[in-house]
């Protein structure tokens, strides 16, 4: 913007214009050029920075666009390959943690990855923060492509989320409310031998584990709750 706006120019005034460190205008720089979004001339020994047209702008994505299908066909096919190297080890019990909302959000993803039509998942916990603005409108995408597969889900949410739930959570499930005192930022989903836990914070954190036993325990602790839960 500030190369439109100054046309051809030295660094310096650029870095001043843009609200960058001169430091760092040159590295800005090579990387917009590479993407033949910037040109150079020298004056005088000098070098001069413009911009070319904005229309250049679609014509980089699209050159991008055409990158990243070809990476996608790519991956269509490597995924059958790598699905039968995972078969091929024994069985075992898994950890691993997960940080950020967009990893936290994979473990969802894999939920219709691993669950078929008429099979069930159990949530205890479920609630929002408004420290994550697009949780809900995730959520909302979630259960519709989980309704519209046919994967059902028994929660036991937050009672403060009772008046705003997202719509989408009430179709193929079932749901109750837990009582005030029981309410955290933590929620733990499992279903088969798997099982994860979610801390919904700024940056959320998500503890996957994969264990009979562990699944077998919060299923325990989600009966009894259920029974104490108000619909």
């Amino acid at each position: 913007l500030a190369l439109m706006r100054l046309g051809p120019t030295k660094t310096g005034r650029l870095a001043s214009t843009a609200g960058v460190s001169s430091s760092k205008v040159y590295k800005i720089l090579d990387r917009l050029e590479k993407k033949g979004l910037v040109g150079h001339v020298l004056r005088q020994k000098i070098k001069y920075f413009a911009a070319v047209s904005p229309r250049r702008i679609i014509d980089y994505l699209s050159e991008k666009e055409q990158e990243f299908q070809k990476k996608k066909v790519l991956a269509e096919r490597l995924i059958p390959l790598l699905e039968i190297e995972g078969t091929l080890h024994e069985p075992q019990d898994e950890a691993a943690i997960y940080e950020g909302f967009k990893a936290v959000k994979n473990l969802f993803e894999t939920i219709l990855d691993d669950l078929q039509n008429g099979e069930t998942y159990c949530v205890i916990g479920a609630g929002y923060t408004s420290e994550i603005p697009a949780m809900r409108a995730f959520f909302q995408r979630f259960h519709t492509e989980r309704a519209e597969k046919g994967v059902k889900v028994k929660m036991l949410a937050n009672s403060n989320i009772k008046n705003t739930i997202v719509p989408a959570t009430g179709v193929i499930s079932e749901i109750r409310f837990l009582p005030e005192y029981l309410i955290t930022n933590m929620q733990i989903t499992f279903y088969k031998e798997t099982a994860f836990i979610i801390l919904w914070v700024k940056q959320p954190k998500g503890f996957l584990i994969k264990n009979a036993e562990a699944v077998k325990s919060f299923q325990a602790y989600f009966d009894v709750f259920w029974n104490i839960a108000k619909r």
